[in-house]
């Protein structure tokens, strides 16, 4: 896990506007964008005097602790992910977005949208609900156990592309050392804005949340504390 010191986190926290002390919170194991989403969460949170701690866990296993109530909710998810898990709510607006791109060892060529990948064998991270969704239907599509499995097997050539988060899979294929061969193409799948998740026995919590997140997104301190985030992950040694 990628440990970076992050001064909003000391941010003057506002009188708690619920009984809760500590929310605890699924957290997909080893996927950069879902650290850099629980630390925006934090400082979130301490607005509200609310403690985070997380679940590192496979994206499924993430999924079904959340839905069943073992744990607080969801860092990030897609979002139609109440759909499927009714009892997660969703918080608005947004807390971050994702950017899916394809990775590839030998391959080159324009990216124009989750079709233009059709005919490629692809890897994807299990439990990742944009990539599970954009190459859903698609004939060879292999789902990998994480992140950094999945880099793997493209380095191995076990499938023609990969499909992540772009700065994601810029961080786990620098973590591996692997720079020289596996390189994301452009432009980017698409852009997809992404929603913390809580269940529904927080449900009046949600409001809460929402309104802290609009504010931090109206002042322009949710931006700056994603960029910063990422530039410290992807700058750290």
């Amino acid at each position: 896990m990628w440990r970076i010191a992050v001064a909003w986190l000391s941010l003057l926290a506002a009188a708690p506007l619920q009984a809760q002390e500590v929310i605890r919170l699924a957290r997909i194991a080893d996927i950069p964008d879902q650290y850099v989403g629980g630390e925006m969460l934090r400082v979130v949170y301490a607005k509200l005097n609310v403690k985070l701690e997380f679940e590192d866990v496979p994206g499924k296993r993430a999924l079904a602790l959340s839905s069943a109530g073992e744990v607080d909710g969801e860092i990030q998810r897609i979002g139609t992910l109440s759909r499927d898990y009714p009892t997660l709510v969703q918080v608005t607006p947004a807390i971050n977005y994702i950017e899916p791109a394809v990775f590839t060892t030998k391959l080159h060529f324009d990216v124009a949208g989750w079709d233009s990948i059709r005919d490629y064998s692809i890897g994807i991270v299990r439990g990742v609900g944009s990539s599970e969704a954009g190459t859903r239907g698609m004939a060879r599509v292999t789902a990998t156990t994480s992140l950094e499995s999945m880099v793997k097997m493209l380095d191995a050539d076990r499938f023609d592309v990969m499909v992540t988060d772009l700065f994601s899979g810029l961080v786990a294929v620098r973590k591996l050392n692997l720079q020289a061969r596996i390189y994301p193409l452009s432009p980017p799948l698409e852009r997809i804005h992404i929603y913390h998740y809580l269940h529904e026995r927080h449900r009046a919590l949600v409001p809460e949340v929402g309104k802290v997140i609009a504010q931090m997104e109206a002042n322009g301190e949710l931006a700056m504390l994603r960029e910063r985030l990422v530039k410290q992950i992807l700058s750290a040694p």
